[in-house]
């Protein structure tokens, strides 16, 4: 059972790491996001193994379902010609590289430094009941809602202005289109909104 599982890990794990991969380097956009959902797909199937299975649900349910296809609808409407996009940014490519290599080096201290000696760990743990008395969910509640609130909050205010920058980006104006001005209406008083007219006996307007 235990040869399963790991074998059922180490796919999930090279198909999270190579459609990783293949968002950065997909030409296509719409390749992009659905490389993106392929990712997300096999985090999820990491999560299963990990028995977060609220995680797992989560992330087919929100990420995959609204966030990525979100995404994919936004870069569908947007239609930009990224080939033109993309032909300066090589020379962004040693400040990227730099980045990466700040970010692989924290991860490498995350995993390898004293911030996971289980000694650090019990110090600075809030108290929590046993797992196999309360479920997951209840744990991830517990925790995501009082010690991380903070940035729970921060990654709802990003999601939203990420979602008000999307629909301000597929906005069009169209010449002739009538459209709803919010202090024209408020501005109305009775001599503007009422319009009398004397219509004939027997004729229409």
């Amino acid at each position: 059972m235990l040869g399963l599982q790991a074998l059922f890990f180490y796919i999930f794990a090279f198909i999270a790491v190579g459609g990783a991969l293949m968002v950065v380097l997909a030409r296509n956009p719409v390749h992009s996001v659905l490389f993106l959902i392929l990712t997300f797909v096999a985090a999820a199937g990491l999560f299963l193994l990990a028995g977060a299975e609220f995680l797992a649900l989560i992330l087919i349910v929100v990420y995959v379902g609204a966030v990525a296809i979100l995404f994919l609808f936004v870069v569908m409407m947007l239609d930009l010609d990224f080939g033109q996009m993309k032909k300066g940014a090589l020379k962004y490519a040693p400040f990227g590289l730099i980045i990466g290599l700040v970010l692989l080096a924290e991860l490498i201290i995350a995993g390898t430094g004293s911030a996971y000696h289980p000694e650090l760990a019990k110090a600075t743990a809030l108290p929590m009941q046993p797992l196999y008395e309360m479920s997951n969910i209840r744990a991830l509640g517990s925790v995501l809602y009082t010690r991380y609130i903070l940035f729970f909050q921060l990654a709802g205010l990003i999601l939203f202005v990420a979602m008000v920058g999307a629909i301000v980006l597929t906005l069009r104006h169209k010449q002739g289109l009538k459209r709803q001005s919010i202090p024209a209406q408020v501005a109305r008083n009775p001599a503007t909104a009422i319009e009398i007219r004397k219509v004939e006996s027997g004729r229409g307007i």
